[in-house]
């Protein structure tokens, strides 16, 4: 069950409304997958989409999470017996974790401090007095001397109750939420380098000062980098007289007197320096790393989603080309679905410059194997290698074209176990060279055996929080394999275990299955495999394909419980087995003949619309209308590169402040966010996304640093292109 409370925050926060958050939950507390949820329960969310079913589930845990710290804090404050109706109103008003943990701060148990030892002497009855303001404060402290408790004088009697004034002080939930309010809105974060360290990574943010509600989210993960290998010292600045007038304000009032008052004003100063600012100021960062992580994560989402629908280049024989220098450039030919035909090591770079044998080689290759394309990635000797193979195309003449493939990943991917158990007897380079070629034939299905946070997508991913990284990418992963779907009878274990409802065991077990039965012939099949049953079948089911079946909805994207709906549609809009996988033998229907159909069927509106359009195309690939990028190079190295320059590049990666564009020299160039586009946005993701190719201009190179700087807006006023 769900409460009210949570229902209507997840509705507010995402704009959606509240029948479809609670029957979203419903869904999930059954078991159901976000793909499943998203493409075959249209009907009760109310047609939310992969991304927006994903949010709502992201809201649930969240508020879920904040709803069992707010039970765990009632029952730690009741098993105190301090658990009064008012301290209960307060707990259950919270709407927050912090909210929640400034009100449980004055009970929670805390070490020895100066505030408990005043308290085992006794002494908290004159600070409550001293904090009502209504006794002269000299005169009552004389009562709690004591030599045995070491209360030797006044002064020591009332230092032990400002001890505890500012302890009370500093657990004041109102002190700390407005102490917050003012450092959030006029704060500053201000940075100085440790001096006692060699580092000089981050030189340029010695003296660095800058507003909180300013700094961009990528500065704040440099800077926590810094801090983290201990070369940067953070302080939080803010105006101080504003701070503690505020935080006094809750305790000083008009009519205490004057005894009181002063001593109040020294323990709420010593308070704020000594107690509350060391803590908020935690607070305040963490808050700060908390949004600028969340912010990267989605860069993360969007850029692995953008680099795994990147199109398949089906139908054509690739030769992968894994660049090297002393160890030479490994080659792989693969056919048409992947499979390896033959590889070889050939040696056109330095040191050995063997460019007849490469050349002989390679031609031989070629024609032997029938390669229509050659792959090579894009690592070290990529534009050596690009060179060799232009030229070898131009004077050969040779009928077939290459491309740069992105790389990132391969060579861990090639050093996997996976890898190992499918190349036994094949070295670490070997295998590269076929990531290499299976990347251009089906991004997605090779990228999905790497780890996506090796796949060199977003930024400071090495500072992320493992747990929350790894779950933001498993995500986008699944999200993407089953919006594609997923060939029953071809996938590897790795794509099979990010379908709905598949874990990695379920499908080492189907490929198992697949090897000693043979292919599958229905999806129903599915049912033999141990481990696989009715529950996961149904999450499954309507992602797996057949595409070589006779049954035709087999090899589309209709879930196996709509079969009988699908028939019965077929019957009543007379519609031939020959017509389907043909759009103008399937009839357009307008939004009121569709409620007609769907009422008469029994079924849902949704539904009838998903399989009329798998009737048309079945087991479509979104993929398909995406574009395809097509890079033309004529520079090979950065010391062809000069300012001015027009030239095509490829974007390789996206971060908070700009985007890396691949230019074909081997170092990506930077376009700053403010380059790239004539009005103003916030994010490059407005705009671009991974692999758009792009025009651009260079405004400067830094060879020693190996740093190009370009702009996309300024390359839109001219005509000329130096690529060409």
């Amino acid at each position: 069950m769900v409460s009210e409370l949570i229902v209507a925050r997840i509705s507010e926060d995402l704009n959606i409304n509240k029948d479809q958050v609670l029957q979203t939950v419903k869904l999930f507390d059954d078991g159901n997958t976000v793909p499943f949820i998203a493409r075959y329960r249209k009907e009760m969310t109310g047609g939310l989409s992969d991304e927006e079913v994903r949010a709502l589930q992201e809201k649930l845990h969240q508020y879920r999470n904040l709803e069992n710290r707010r039970e765990d804090i009632l029952r730690l404050i009741d098993s105190q017996g301090n658990l009064s109706e008012e301290i209960r109103t307060q707990i259950e008003k919270a709407v927050t974790v912090t909210e929640l943990d400034d009100i449980y701060r004055p009970f929670r148990p805390k070490k020895q401090t100066r505030a408990s030892l005043a308290r085992d002497k006794g002494l908290e009855p004159l600070a409550q007095e001293i904090l009502q303001g209504m006794v002269e404060p000299g005169e009552l402290a004389k009562l709690y001397l004591d030599r045995e408790k070491e209360l030797f004088t006044i002064e020591d009697v009332l230092k032990g109750a400002m001890d505890i004034i500012a302890e009370v002080i500093a657990d004041n939930a109102g002190v700390r939420k407005a102490l917050r309010s003012i450092i959030y809105q006029t704060g500053f974060v201000s940075l100085k380098r440790k001096k006692d360290t060699a580092v000089h990574t981050f030189n340029d943010y010695d003296g660095f000062r800058e507003a909180i509600n300013r700094i961009k989210p990528h500065r704040i993960l440099a800077v926590n980098r810094g801090i983290k290998e201990k070369v940067l010292k953070l302080a939080i600045e803010v105006n101080e007289e504003k701070a503690l007038k505020a935080v006094k304000s809750f305790f000083i009032t008009e009519d205490q007197n004057d005894g009181c008052v002063k001593l109040i004003d020294a323990a709420a100063s010593d308070s704020y320096k000594r107690l509350i600012m060391p803590s908020v100021e935690r607070e305040i960062w963490q808050s700060m790393l908390d949004k600028a992580i969340s912010g990267a994560l989605q860069v993360f989402r969007e850029n692995l989603k953008n680099k795994l629908l990147i199109p398949p280049v089906r139908n054509r024989r690739v030769l992968g080309w894994d660049p090297g220098f002393r160890t030479g450039c490994k080659l792989a030919c693969v056919s048409e679905t992947g499979e390896l035909l033959e590889t070889a090591a050939v040696f056109p770079t330095a040191p050995k410059r063997d460019l007849t044998g490469a050349a002989e080689k390679v031609v031989h290759m070629v024609e032997k194997h029938r390669i229509d394309s050659i792959a090579i990635g894009n690592g070290t000797a990529s534009r050596e290698s690009e060179e060799f193979i232009a030229g070898l195309i131009t004077d050969k003449k040779l009928t077939l074209e290459y491309t740069i493939v992105n790389e990132a990943g391969a060579s861990v991917y090639s050093a996997s176990p996976a890898a190992k158990k499918e190349f036994p007897q094949m070295d670490v380079a070997g295998r590269s060279a076929v990531s290499i070629a299976r990347r251009l034939q089906d991004p997605l299905a090779e990228l999905v055996k790497i780890d996506p946070q090796s796949i060199g997508i977003g930024q400071y991913q090495h500072d992320m929080p493992a747990k929350e990284l790894d779950a933001a990418l498993s995500g986008t992963v699944e999200g993407c394999v089953n919006k594609v779907g997923v060939d029953l009878n071809t996938a590897s274990a790795a794509l099979l275990s990010y379908t709905a409802g598949i874990n990695a065991p379920v499908a080492e077990k189907i490929v198992s299955y697949r090897n000693e039965i043979g292919n599958f012939t229905s999806r129903t099949q599915l049912l033999a495999v141990d481990g696989l049953g009715a529950k996961a079948f149904r999450q499954c089911a309507g992602f797996l394909r057949l595409p070589e079946s006779e049954n035709y909805l087999e090899r589309s994207a209709v879930h196996p419980e709509s079969y009988e709906l699908a028939e019965r549609l077929m019957d009543k809009l007379e519609i031939k087995p020959e017509k389907l996988g043909f759009a103008e033998g399937i009839p357009c229907l307008t939004n009121g003949e569709i409620k007609e159909l769907a009422n008469s069927l029994d079924a849902g509106e949704p539904t009838i619309k998903d399989i009329l359009d798998e009737f048309r195309k079945p087991g479509r690939d979104p993929r398909d209308d995406l574009p395809r990028p097509v890079f033309l190079r004529t520079v090979t190295k950065i010391e062809d590169i000069v300012p001015g320059m027009v030239l095509k590049g490829i974007v390789r990666n996206i971060v908070d402040f700009g985007v890396f564009v691949d230019i074909g020299v081997h170092h990506d160039g930077l376009v700053h966010v403010s380059e790239i586009s004539h009005r103003y946005i916030k994010h490059p993701l407005e705009v671009l996304q991974l692999e758009s190719v792009v025009k651009v201009i260079v405004l400067s190179v830094d060879r020693e640093r190996s740093r190009i700087s370009l702009s996309i807006k300024q390359a839109e006023e001219t005509s000329i292109d130096h690529s060409q």
